[in-house]
């Protein structure tokens, strides 16, 4: 009876002991409101961080990397791709979950979402996957793909990242139009919650296959005024915040205390496109001019010391294919004085742009406009706000286009849509070739279907030379992601890169 009676007594206060408390960890976001999750349509800075808490794909960015060349086995164990690099095939982990009650994950729901990433009516990436002929389940842990020609970097397709997220076939199917703010993947933290114009709740995934997460909720808050959404995170509501791209926030941030400030790739990079059809620019000594008057290391300077970088090439650095020792233009007056005269101009020439409003980059380009006014080169601004801006610029209309752009890190897709005849501006086929660029279309092409990767990179290493040496673009600076968090928050791994705009939760992530 006395046994009995301690076990009561035991199990009594077993009962009333309050449960250990949940670790929450609140992150703040520039945004208003989120504008969908799923990871198909999912293309705003707010809702690209969250798609990667909540997503696996075949392959996976190592968390806080951006390099194609550092792709981990995420869903698949292991793949092998044919000689010709035209047929892949995957091989799945067993035993992986989905979200809730929604099943097994089998090579039917990787076929499902690879061919929803490709419709246009489901996904923003279907450009991305027309290149994808076939898309097969072997057996249930066993997916082959045929391409219709190779690529460069077809793990990329595939990876947690835009299209390559895999979904429940079963939930997107049942759950229809709201799987916009309910989805269903496979990841570490799964949405629970969603309030409009305030925020998203995550818990944690406790079938997650690399394990249960550490941190059991996260609360993804939407906070659009920097002031407010510094104090929230300064007074300790916040333990994870969008940083602004500012040398000064960054500055001051690094003094808070408990504050770790990381400014992390890939970065936007900004160019001076020059229009190579419109007079005075179609005089390639007065391109050379141009490159010559701009002083990449000021413009880098003033941005920020911390928050951005000279350029090193027409193509970002990082991306894969980068030539990280490009031979750009040195800063050079007298030389681009002397080139001036040379095409006959000796008092100088003026040149027209139309450029956005936005302050942060009116305000750059108005100092390449001062660096230019000192050899002569008169850069005349029509503002414009900034829908009018993009397009006015995709009309022709402008002679220098200023241009800020990140993409995915590959050279080939930055070649293709900013270099290559195709892409230019006014033709059926335009994307954002603003020069009139023609001068690597060869080494473009020949690029995107070789199979040696050595060769492959030589080939791009030769376009962007061209590319230089015809001017037809000048390479301003790069400026990098900022995030900021306090230093009770250990995400696992060194944060250096944000393929998905902001840090990875995972299951590894703590907060003491």
């Amino acid at each position: 009876m006395k046994r009995h009676l301690l076990a009561a007594t035991a199990l009594l206060f077993a009962t009333l002991a309050p449960a250990s408390a949940e670790t929450i960890l609140n992150v703040g976001m520039a945004a208003a409101d989120v504008g969908q999750i799923d990871p198909h349509r999912a293309t705003s800075t707010q809702d690209k961080p969250v798609v990667s808490w909540m997503f696996n794909g075949l392959v996976r960015f190592k968390p806080g990397s951006a390099s194609l060349e550092a792709m981990e086995p995420d869903l698949a164990e292991s793949w092998e791709k044919s000689a010709d690099g035209k047929t892949w095939t995957f091989k799945l982990r067993k035993g992986v979950k989905f979200h809730g009650d929604w099943g097994e994950m089998t090579a039917d729901d990787v076929v499902y979402s690879l061919k929803r990433a490709g419709d246009p009516k489901t996904s923003s990436f279907a450009a991305d996957y027309a290149v994808m002929e076939t898309i097969e389940a072997v057996d249930p842990s066993t997916v082959r793909i045929v391409l219709k020609k190779p690529i460069p970097a077809l793990l990329g397709l595939v990876a947690n990242y835009h299209g390559g997220n895999i979904v429940s076939k079963k939930a997107a199917e049942a759950l229809g139009a709201d799987f916009r703010t309910k989805p269903v993947g496979t990841g570490p933290f799964q949405v629970v919650d969603y309030k409009s114009n305030e925020s998203l709740t995550f818990a944690a995934n406790p079938a997650y296959f690399r394990g249960v997460p550490k941190i059991d909720k996260i609360v993804y808050r939407f906070i659009p005024a920097d002031a407010a959404r510094d104090l929230a995170f300064t007074s300790g509501e916040l333990d994870v915040v969008y940083g602004r791209q500012d040398q000064r926030w960054v500055e001051r941030f690094q003094k808070e205390p408990h504050t770790v400030v990381e400014v992390v790739k890939p970065a936007e990079l900004s160019v001076l496109h020059l229009n190579t059809a419109m007079k005075p620019l179609d005089d390639k000594r007065v391109r050379e001019a141009v490159a010559h008057a701009i002083d990449r290391a000021q413009l880098a300077s003033f941005k920020g010391a911390t928050t951005a970088v000279p350029a090193v090439s027409v193509v970002p650095t990082g991306y894969l294919g980068t030539d990280e020792k490009a031979k750009l233009y040195d800063y050079d007056l007298a030389k681009a004085k002397a080139l001036l005269k040379e095409a006959g101009h000796p008092d100088g020439v003026a040149i027209k742009a139309i450029q956005t409003s936005l302050p942060t980059m009116l305000a750059s380009m108005q100092v390449a406009q001062a660096q230019l006014k000192k050899a002569g080169i008169d850069l005349q601004l029509e503002v414009v706000d900034h829908q009018s801006f993009h397009a006015q610029i995709r009309k022709d209309l402008s002679g220098a286009v200023y241009y800020a752009a990140a993409r995915f890190p590959v050279a080939d897709v930055y070649l293709k849509q900013f270099y290559h005849s195709a892409a230019t501006v006014g033709t059926p086929t335009a994307v954002t070739n603003f020069s009139h660029c023609a001068a690597a279309d060869a080494e473009i092409d020949a690029a995107s279907i070789e199979v040696d990767p050595v060769k492959q990179k030589e080939l791009w290493k030769t376009a962007q030379k061209k590319i230089i040496d015809e001017v037809c673009a000048v390479p301003l600076f790069e400026q990098l992601q900022v995030w900021a968090r306090k230093d009770t928050v250990d995400y696992g791994y060194k944060f250096e890169g944000a393929i998905h705009l902001g840090p990875v939760i995972t299951e590894a992530s703590t907060k003491k």
